[in-house]
């Protein structure tokens, strides 16, 4: 059967179309078929939502796996960080990162939105990394 495989380990957690799934035993499991799906560390939960890149992340992760109700309301809280981010960011990059992962949203590309809103949360780290070493 073609589709693609995820192996699971006790406590991993998955979303498939906004439900959640807890794996209380290791799985292997397969997709066979199109779906909104996130597992592992791409999960962020709502008590890492600490910067403005998290925060966009947050909100591009419900408008892609959330219920169909919390996808709508979730691409307009994402377009609102994103462009608070783009303005108070002194960053060319996270701009670029952000104006990416936004269009890759708006045009139903959930996932990649997503790639690029990690990009986004690693540059931040980054960047506070640095002025903390200062």
């Amino acid at each position: 059967m073609a589709g693609l495989g995820i192996r699971l380990d006790a406590g991993d957690k998955l979303i498939v179309n906004g439900a959640a799934i807890h794996f209380v035993t290791a799985a292997q499991i397969r997709l066979a078929n199109r779906a909104r799906f996130l597992f592992g560390r791409q999960i962020m939960a709502p008590d890492e939502v600490t910067t403005p890149a998290r925060r966009l992340y947050y909100a591009l992760q419900t408008a892609y796996v959330g219920t169909e109700r919390e996808r709508a309301m979730a691409l307009e809280e994402a377009t609102f960080y994103a462009a608070t981010f783009s303005a108070e960011t002194t960053s060319d990059t996270a701009r670029t990162m952000i104006a990416s992962a936004m269009d890759a949203a708006r045009h139903g590309d959930g996932y990649r939105a997503l790639t690029f809103a990690r990009r986004i949360v690693r540059h931040e780290d980054a960047v506070f990394a640095h002025a903390a070493s200062e």
